[in-house]
């Protein structure tokens, strides 16, 4: 096998763990199942999967030690992640002012697209994921077991799919929250600010994580 099954169960072991962390995409998906409801909760995790994927591609591929190479394309890349996260909390705050009486199906809010999208630029956006991929899956690469681009691979789909079914879970059960308590106007904006505080959190995490 081209991984060790021990060493597959420990670093899904590792994975849950990590997961389970708080970390930028849980509270990414926590907010946006908070404020939109379950389905866009779901979408969220659906879409950090994507952007894991990416980061899987680029680390296998040489890219993300490139990137590491070049201190000032690592800077870019995280500045233009903090400038998008600054973006998603002022689109935050205004629903929150704008919301009055009515109550809008939270699956109508935003087109899945969107919401996919969202999530999986702001964790591509984040060049601190591929730092993590470099330091974290070489110590459960074994070159003796064979081509290590496809070890890299297939950890990082194991890896893709623990975060999917943790962080998807947060997701649907912060969506069933917020729909539980989104009947109520005033808890609607409530819902919309804590959203744009957490956005606005990470993006000033992101900007002043110095390499």
């Amino acid at each position: 096998m081209l991984i060790d099954p021990g060493v597959a169960a420990a670093f899904c072991l590792a994975a849950v763990v990590m997961a389970l962390i708080p970390g930028p995409d849980l509270l990414f998906i926590t907010a946006t199942g908070l404020a939109s409801g379950p389905r866009a909760g779901a979408l969220a995790a659906a879409g950090m999967s994507a952007g894991l994927a990416v980061h899987t591609a680029a680390a296998a591929l040489g890219l993300g030690a490139l990137l590491q190479a070049f201190p000032t394309a690592f800077n870019v890349v995280r500045i233009l992640g903090a400038a998008y996260l600054v973006y998603l909390a002022v689109v935050s705050f205004r629903a929150a002012r704008s919301t009055a009486g009515e109550t809008i199906a939270p699956e109508r809010r935003l087109p899945a697209r969107r919401i996919v999208a969202r999530a999986a630029l702001t964790n591509v956006a984040n060049p601190k994921v591929i730092a993590f991929y470099l330091a974290f899956f070489p110590q459960f690469i074994d070159p003796a077991r064979g081509n290590v681009t496809a070890q890299f691979v297939a950890l990082g789909l194991l890896f893709i799919a623990v975060e999917l079914v943790i962080v998807g879970a947060f997701g649907l059960l912060a969506g069933r929250l917020g729909d539980f308590v989104r009947g109520r106007p005033s808890v609607q904006r409530w819902l919309h600010r804590v959203s744009g505080t957490v956005f606005a959190a990470l993006a000033v995490r992101l900007a002043a994580d110095a390499r």
